[in-house]
C-alpha cells in the first residue's frame, strides 16, 4: 500500500478498512472531480471512476465523495465504480453560497488549511477571523499566507493586526514574485504524506502558490488586472497534488462567501479564544456576552482591554451561525412533518383499499 500511505493513508482509515474490508472491491482517493467523473489515486496509479447508481440517486449533495475522500471502488480495468465512501476523518465545509441554507463540503481528510489574503489591498482581519473560526469548527488546522509581501514595506503592521485575534495561528509572509517566504513556509509547516488546503478569494495567489511550491508552473496563472491590480480568478475545480516533499495539496476556487456551519450543539467558546479567556470572569456560566449584568467580556469593550471590532465580529458571526442552526432545524422539523404524513396516507390506504 506504498502510494496510497504517501497520499495520506493512516490508522484512521487502516482501522475501518480492516473491520469492512471486500474483497471484490478496491481502494482509492479522490483527487480530482471533473463533472460526473472522478479521478482517484491507486495502487495501480490515478484512474477515472463514476458513481453507482445507489450513490448518484440516494445520497445527500454533502455525503457524495468529495476531493480527499477515501473510497471503496469496483474496478474494471480503465473505468471504475465508486460503491462506498470510508467515514471522514473531518471535512471543511461552508453555507451554500447565496440564500440556501445548506452545507457545502469542500473537501474531506485535511490535517491543516492554509487561509491565504493578498497585501495588494485584499487584506481583511475580520474576514480572516471567519475563516479561522469556520476552519477550527471542522478540526482543522489554520495557518495564515499573507501573500504578495513584496508589494508592502512593513511586515509588522500586518503582523500586529493578526495577533488581535489573539489565536495560536502561525503567520507567514510570501511572495511568489521573489520567492520571499515559500521555503520556510514549506520546511516549517508541510509534512510529507499530510494533507493540506488552500483558500482564500480570487485573486490572492493561491495558483502561483501551488506553482512555486511544484516548482512548475502546474496551475495556469492569469496576469493581474491592469484596472484594479488586484489578481485575476483562474482556478475552477479542487484538485489533490501531491509536492515534491511528498506532502498534499488540495487547490481550491477563489470564495465570495464563506458561511458559518458549526456543527449542532457544538460549544462556541473554543473558537474565539479571546473570548472565552475573558468570559471566564463574568458573573454567569451561561453568559451569552450581550447585555447580562456583570459581564466581564462587556466590560472589557468599555475599558478597551477588547476592541470593539474583535467583539462585534464575535457577535455578527454567532448571529449568523444560529440563524444557520434555526434554518436545519425547521427543514428537519419539516421533514418529520412530510414523513407523518406520508406514513399516515399509506395506512390509510391499505386500510381502505378493495
Amino acid at each position: 500500500m506504498t502510494t496510497l500511505i504517501n497520499y495520506g493513508w493512516n490508522n484512521f482509515q487502516q482501522e475501518y478498512f480492516s473491520k469492512h474490508e471486500k474483497g471484490d472491491l478496491s481502494i482509492g482517493r479522490v483527487v480530482s472531480i471533473k463533472g460526473f467523473k472522478y479521478y482517484l489515486i491507486t495502487e495501480r496509479g490515478e484512474i477515472e471512476t463514476e458513481l453507482s447508481g445507489k450513490l448518484l440517486f440516494g445520497t445527500a449533495p454533502e455525503d457524495l465523495p468529495k476531493v480527499g475522500d477515501w473510497v471503496f471502488f469496483m474496478d474494471y480495468d480503465t473505468l471504475g465504480y465508486i460503491i462506498s465512501l470510508f467515514p471522514r476523518m473531518n471535512e471543511l465545509s461552508r453555507k451554500t453560497p447565496g440564500t440556501k441554507t445548506q452545507k457545502q463540503v469542500l473537501a474531506a481528510n485535511v490535517d491543516c488549511a492554509f487561509i491565504v489574503q493578498g497585501l495588494d489591498r485584499d487584506f481583511n482581519i475580520m474576514r480572516l477571523e471567519r475563516y479561522m473560526v469556520q476552519i477550527t469548527a471542522c478540526c482543522i488546522k489554520p495557518i495564515v499566507v499573507l501573500n504578495k509581501a513584496d508589494l508592502i514595506n512593513n511586515t509588522d503592521v500586518y503582523r500586529d493586526d493578526v495577533a488581535k485575534l489573539q489565536r495560536d495561528c502561525a503567520v507567514y509572509f510570501c511572495s511568489t514574485y521573489t520567492g520571499l517566504g515559500i521555503d520556510e513556509l514549506m520546511n516549517q509547516s508541510m509534512e510529507k504524506c499530510k494533507t493540506y488546503i488552500m483558500v482564500g478569494s480570487s485573486g490572492v495567489g493561491k495558483s502561483s502558490l501551488l506553482n512555486s511550491f511544484m516548482n512548475i508552473s502546474l496551475q495556469k496563472i492569469a496576469r493581474t488586472s491592469d484596472s484594479t491590480h488586484k489578481g485575476k480568478h483562474t482556478t475552477t475545480t479542487r484538485d489533490l497534488f501531491q509536492l515534491p516533499n511528498g506532502s498534499l495539496i488540495i487547490d481550491t476556487p477563489g470564495m465570495r462567501e464563506f458561511g458559518l456551519t458549526f456543527e449542532e450543539g457544538q460549544p462556541s467558546d473554543g473558537l474565539f479564544p479571546v473570548i472565552k479567556e475573558i468570559g471566564a470572569g463574568c458573573r454567569f456560566a451561561d453568559c451569552k456576552h450581550v447585555n447580562e449584568t456583570g459581564c466581564a467580556v462587556l466590560n472589557a469593550v468599555d475599558s478597551g482591554d477588547l476592541e470593539v471590532e474583535i467583539y462585534e465580529s464575535y457577535l455578527k458571526l454567532m448571529k449568523e451561525q444560529r440563524r444557520f442552526e434555526i434554518k436545519i432545524e425547521d427543514k428537519k422539523r419539516l421533514g418529520k412533518q412530510f414523513g407523518k404524513m406520508t406514513k399516515e396516507a399509506k395506512n390509510y390506504r391499505k386500510k381502505y383499499k378493495y
